[in-house]
């Protein structure tokens, strides 16, 4: 990990470092580090954090191997906030996502982007995400990747939300009855081990899941109660389970809390559940669905397309009360991205990509056989053999794992194309399972 510092026009310093301790205590986080922390916590207004805190994020963050980035006002006037704490923030770190190919393919993940309201209207946030979208396709990674606080602010970046989630709710009163029957078993977990257990059930979950990306090391931390939610302390009330199969082999866990007795009805609050087959899904869900004493299971990171109402015999009992976009993706290198991707029919399509940043602009010849995908670049013009369509550098991040059709970007203004090139491009991107992100970042 490197570190740049570098000062714009209007005498802006742009500075990027990783986390690090203070050589002084090992066990506190070093000023740079406290001071962007707290200008995130100022974004996203969320409390101030003791140095102790920090000093536990250093770790997870190194482990991310993630990038800070600070942007620096010296010229604060008297009374001010300390100008050594920054204007705005930015980081960033690497993670691999499941695009249906042969590979998982590397992407270019940004967070924690704050710009302070005293400093807007600068061109802040345009300099910190084009220079680094530049720096991410000079070291050859073919997309970006966010989660978006404010769904308004990446599109004229070039990013398209490409996959969502639901948030769902089930009665559980009496128990929920699944109809396939049981098979493995299930076990309360031990926090420590589940610790240590839980990204290896997630990289299973991760090569089989359409859509699913890598996670930092914050959930697993999180997954065991070691950490709570939005800070490192522990949360006493976490529990988690582990699946087993037939064989003995943990394919899954989930944890969950109770809200609490005044909570009516009384709920159990799912966080997190990983599933590495379709039967350790059924098989948590079997056992959530049967603790006494609990009325109303809630879970925030369901599938769209989620199996659970049909494995119920009382499908019901299940409610989907909202639906989010999760991840959103942004093209660096067409031909890279395309060819990475996995595809669920064979066609030959020409497209042409509009990207007022210059990224990924060009027009190209996309030919899928047997689900992979060749791609060349070519002439506009040349390829009038094969159906044609243009293509939004936003809209080709939502198309790209397939959650919404070429033919509803189509009406929605972002492809333009003959009805044949829509079906070509449906039947290439859309025909196969709808993309599942759990990972927040």
């Amino acid at each position: 990990m490197t570190e740049s510092d570098s000062r714009s026009a209007d005498g802006l310093r742009f500075v990027s470092f990783p986390a690090g301790y203070d050589a002084a205590n090992p066990e506190s986080a070093d000023t740079r580090t406290l001071n962007w922390v707290d200008a995130v916590n100022l974004g996203f207004h969320e409390e101030r954090q003791t140095p102790s805190d920090v000093a536990a994020m250093v770790d997870a963050y190194q482990w991310d191997r993630r990038i800070l980035t600070g942007v620096y006002d010296d010229a604060a006037p008297e009374y001010a906030w300390d100008p050594a704490v920054p204007v705005a923030t930015y980081a960033t770190m690497v993670n691999r996502l499941n695009v249906g190919g042969a590979d998982l393919l590397a992407a270019h993940l940004i967070t924690m982007v704050t710009v302070r309201p005293t400093h807007r209207r600068r061109g802040i946030l345009r300099r910190l995400i084009t220079g680094d979208l530049a720096r991410a396709k000079k070291s050859g990674l073919a997309l970006a990747a966010l989660t978006a606080s404010e769904a308004t602010i990446y599109g004229r970046f070039g990013f398209g939300a490409a996959s969502s989630a639901a948030t769902v709710q089930l009665d559980t009163r009496g128990g929920l009855e699944v109809s396939a029957p049981p098979e493995g078993s299930i076990a309360v977990a031990d926090g420590g081990k589940l610790q240590a257990l839980a990204p290896e059930i997630f990289r299973a979950h991760l090569e089989r899941t359409f859509g699913a990306l890598g996670r930092q090391h914050s959930y697993a931390l999180r997954a065991s109660g070691a950490w709570s939610d939005g800070t490192t302390q522990p949360d006493k009330a976490l529990r988690g389970v582990i699946r087993y199969t037939a064989d003995g082999v943990p394919d899954g866990y989930a944890a969950f809390k109770s809200l609490g007795w005044r909570n009516e009805p009384h709920t159990m609050k799912v966080t997190d559940l990983v599933a590495a087959s379709d039967e350790a899904y059924r098989e948590l869900w079997r056992y959530l669905g049967s603790i006494d004493l609990v009325d109303r299971l809630t879970f925030g990171a369901a599938p769209v397309a989620d199996p659970l109402p049909w494995m119920l015999a009382d499908r019901r009992r299940y409610k989907v009360t909202e639906v989010e976009d999760v991840l959103w993706l942004r093209i660096l290198d067409t031909r890279a991205a395309l060819e990475a991707r996995g595809y669920f029919g064979d066609g030959t399509v020409s497209l042409e990509v509009s990207d007022p940043l210059g990224f990924a602009a060009g027009t190209w010849l996309l030919e899928v056989r047997g689900g992979a995908g060749t791609v060349r670049a070519i002439a506009p013009g040349t390829a009038a053999q094969a159906p044609q369509a243009t293509v939004d550098i936003s809209a080709l991040g939502s198309l790209y794992l397939g959650d919404v059709t070429a033919r509803t970007l189509a009406a929605a203004g972002g492809v333009r194309g003959t009805p044949e090139a829509l079906a070509v491009l449906d039947g290439m991107f859309s025909a196969g399972p709808a993309p599942y992100c759990s990972t927040h970042f």
